[in-house]
C-alpha cells in the first residue's frame, strides 16, 4: 500500500534479572513505607491507596546504596532509550530529576497523567502480584479525533511483571488499572531531563 506510519510512538520493555537487586528493592521501599510519615501523611491526604514517596522523599539514591544501584542501572536503559527515539542531545546525557517508591496495597489506582518537565519517565517494577492492573497507555492524538470513529490501538495496555523496567516519553498520557491483587504492588517510578 501507498501508506507509511509517521511519528510513531515508542514503548520500552525490558526484562531485568536480577533477583538480589529485587529483593534488596523489595525491603527498602517496605522500609519506606512504614517509616516516611510525611509520606504516608501525603498518601493518605491525596486519596493514594497505599504510600508514595513521590511528594515527600528526593534523594533516594544518595540515601539508600539500593537506589544508587537502580539509578545506574536506569541510567544505561535511558540512555539506549533515548538514542533509540532519535533524540539529538547535543552530546549532552539525560539526568535522573526524581525517582520516588509505590507501595500499592489491593484496589489502589493512578488515574491518567502525563509527566510535565521531563523528556523520558518509567516505572521499575519490584513486586508485581497476579492482578495487580496494567499500565493503560493513551494515544497521543486522542484529544484531535474528536470526529474520527473509534479505532482499535487507542489504548494498550502493558501488563507489569516482576523486574520489568517500563520507559517512555513523558508526554504520553497514562494511567494505572484499578489492582485486584490480594498483596502491595511495589514500583520505582522516575523523571529523567535534558
Amino acid at each position: 500500500m501507498p501508506t507509511r506510519q509517521l511519528f510513531p510512538t515508542l514503548f520500552y520493555d525490558a526484562d531485568v534479572a536480577d533477583a538480589a537487586l529485587l529483593a534488596d528493592l523489595d525491603a527498602s521501599c517496605r522500609a519506606l513505607a512504614e517509616e516516611d510519615v510525611a509520606g504516608k501523611r501525603w498518601s493518605k491526604a491525596h486519596g493514594y491507596r497505599g504510600y508514595t514517596s513521590y511528594a515527600s522523599l528526593n534523594d533516594l539514591p544518595l540515601r539508600d546504596p539500593v537506589f544508587a544501584d537502580l539509578k545506574k542501572l536506569l541510567d544505561r536503559h535511558v540512555a539506549a532509550f533515548a538514542k533509540e527515539a532519535g533524540f539529538d542531545l547535543g552530546g549532552r546525557k539525560l539526568k535522573l530529576d526524581s525517582l520516588w517508591v509505590n507501595v500499592m496495597k489491593p484496589g489502589g489506582t493512578h488515574s491518567g497523567h502525563l509527566h510535565p518537565h521531563s523528556v523520558v519517565s518509567g516505572t521499575f517494577y519490584v513486586a508485581v502480584p497476579e492482578g495487580s492492573g496494567a499500565l493503560k497507555l493513551e494515544d497521543p492524538r486522542l484529544p484531535m479525533l474528536m470526529a474520527a470513529p473509534p479505532r482499535d490501538g487507542t489504548f494498550v495496555y502493558a501488563e507489569p511483571r516482576d523486574g520489568a523496567l517500563f520507559l517512555w516519553e513523558s508526554w504520553l498520557r497514562h494511567e494505572v488499572m484499578t489492582s485486584t491483587a490480594r498483596a502491595e504492588r511495589i514500583s520505582v517510578s522516575f523523571n529523567y531531563r535534558w
